[in-house]
């Protein structure tokens, strides 16, 4: 079992690069992944998302990486179009406003695309620099999910325990059911009509009543809905959809044993039954 949430951090130093790559994932009901590159390396960014897809199915994920490159041989190349440009303007308006001063370097250095520097990088460089960083994190990343999943599963299985327990009272409650429900339409027919009941007419009413109220069928798949539970949890894939599909229908099956119930016990136990997976549910928002 693996939560989804999670924090993986590398760095890169070198004597030309420092690179720090982080990711962070929180729960969420499908795969939102937002990834945040410097501009020279926006060309990658399609294999980072693939990388990352190809390893997890469900949360909410930040990857940053950021760069500073420590020893760059940049090219200077000077805009002689722009340079014109900007002189004829500033020569214009020197006149019209009848400023006698000339029209200096540094007026024309005011101006940011006078100068356009080009950096020369490798990117293939950088792309076999960042992909092994980015899956020795999410490595680490998956550990860290690793390790809350644990502690989690812990909880649902003490959690599911709990519903267990309850399940195990009501099935032991529920034969007294059936016979207190038989006693009471005997002691109304004999409020009614004496020792004159038709036996036959009290069967007919019973089995009435037991078809209606009888909860056997909702423990039978309950016990079932709660063993594929409890097998789901140990496998090792991504669960939260499938555990989230047991828990409704488990619990359309306590609903129906509530409303049924005509018993104590059983009342109390329903509502022991439905914290505890109230409590699975909370957990499972934040399992992939």
């Amino acid at each position: 079992m693996r939560s989804m949430t999670g924090f993986a951090h590398r760095e890169h130093n070198s004597d030309t690069v420092h690179m720090v790559l982080e990711i962070k994932s929180y729960n969420n009901r499908y795969l939102d992944l937002s990834v945040t590159l410097p501009g020279a390396l926006s060309v990658l960014e399609p294999e980072v998302r693939a990388l990352v897809g190809a390893r997890l199915s469900r949360g909410r994920v930040e990857v940053t990486v950021r760069l500073r490159e420590l020893a760059r041989n940049p090219r200077v190349r000077v805009d002689s179009d722009a340079v014109a440009a900007y002189r004829s303007a500033l020569e214009t308006v020197r006149t019209v406003a009848g400023i006698p001063e000339p029209v200096t370097l540094a007026d024309i250095l005011r101006f940011d695309d006078v100068l356009v520097v080009e950096h020369e990088r490798d990117l293939d460089a950088y792309r076999e620099l960042l992909l092994p960083m980015l899956d020795q994190a999410m490595d680490d990343l998956d550990t860290a999910r690793q390790t809350e999943g644990q502690a989690t599963e812990r909880d649902i299985r003490n959690q599911l325990e709990r519903v267990s327990v309850a399940l195990k009272i009501v099935e032991n409650v529920a034969p007294q059911m059936e016979a207190s429900l038989t006693e009471n339409i005997r002691t109304r027919f004999a409020e009614v009509v004496g020792d004159q009941a038709d036996e036959a007419r009290i069967y007919t009413e019973t089995a009435v009543l037991l078809v209606k109220y009888s909860i056997n069928e909702e423990l039978s798949r309950m016990s079932s809905h709660l063993a594929g539970f409890a097998e789901s949890l140990g496998l090792d894939e991504p669960i939260g959809k499938r555990l989230d599909f047991l828990c409704q229908e488990i619990n359309r099956e306590i609903n129906t044993i509530g409303s049924k119930s005509f018993v104590l016990d059983v009342s109390r136990q329903v509502v022991e039954m439905k914290d505890a997976l109230e409590n699975i549910r909370e957990q499972l928002r934040n399992i992939e």
